[in-house]
């Protein structure tokens, strides 16, 4: 069989969301298809540094990370790229003009900063492990660098914020809306350019909205079958839950195994 070039998804797809744990067939295909000379990465939208010791852990020499803009080749960073500034800055202005807090991370790393307690006051606590740093004089535009923002608009209201719409955003919790990279696509791509593959040599796998964007053309696409509904309709081929060894059934399907 020709070269593949695979790409998984973290969470809902390598791992069950229950445990945070990877599946274990899912982890035992990852190792099937690097032995049969395929290329294996994976495709998150988690931040670098979030990511890292599941690479490390899991075998993974290759990683598209902070949803599209960090690339590890060869388990070395070769890129790691912030939100397009003016964009993100334009978000954060219009968020305070409404009054909404907002924590703002300006490296790859868990510190967020924001110049008041408002976001905390709104929102609380963010749902992961953070280091919070309030400086009343925090300014953006110190760093020009914006890689996340944390704003807490509730759901019913987000259309007051019109500037959201040229930046990558999801709403994984009730109490605030992220903003971050939204671009695996254009992150595989540039994978392609360091790994020298092809795109219609790629597979994609993956389970929830943050995966839309690599459900692209060319790319043969599988969704797993506890994602959501929109994946699933762009999908080439629907796979078995992840819990229930979709990604191995899959591969062992289309024989990538061999």
């Amino acid at each position: 069989m020709s070269k593949k070039y695979f790409f998984f998804d973290i969470d809902g797809t390598l791992t069950d969301r229950k445990t945070g744990q990877i599946v274990p067939s899912a982890l035992e295909a990852v190792k099937k298809l690097q032995d049969a000379g395929h290329f294996v990465s994976i495709a998150t939208g988690r931040a670098c540094y979030k990511a890292e010791k599941f690479r490390k852990e899991n075998g993974f020499r290759h990683m598209v990370c902070n949803g599209g803009h960090g690339i590890i080749y060869e388990g070395e960073l070769r890129e790691n790229r912030p939100l397009d500034y003016e964009a993100a800055k334009a978000v954060y202005d219009q968020a305070r003009e409404l009054g909404y807090g907002i924590y703002t991370a300006i490296d790859d790393s868990n510190k967020v900063y924001a110049s008041d307690f408002l976001f905390h006051e709104q929102a609380g606590m963010r749902k992961e492990p953070s280091v919070y740093i309030i400086d009343p004089q925090f300014d953006p535009d110190r760093e020009k660098k914006i890689f996340k923002m944390y704003v807490s608009i509730p759901e019913a209201e987000e259309e007051r914020l019109t500037a959201k719409e040229k930046v990558g955003h999801l709403r994984f919790e009730k109490e605030y809306l992220m903003f971050q990279p939204d671009a695996k696509r254009e992150g595989i791509l540039r994978m392609l350019f360091y790994a020298g593959g092809k795109p219609e040599d790629v597979v994609v796998f993956g389970d929830d909205y943050n995966d839309l964007n690599m459900f692209g053309e060319r790319f043969f696409k599988v969704a797993m079958g506890n994602g959501c509904d929109e994946l699933k309709e762009k999908a080439d081929f629907v796979a078995d839950e992840n819990v229930k060894d979709g990604i191995y059934k899959t591969c062992e399907k289309f024989g990538w195994f061999e």
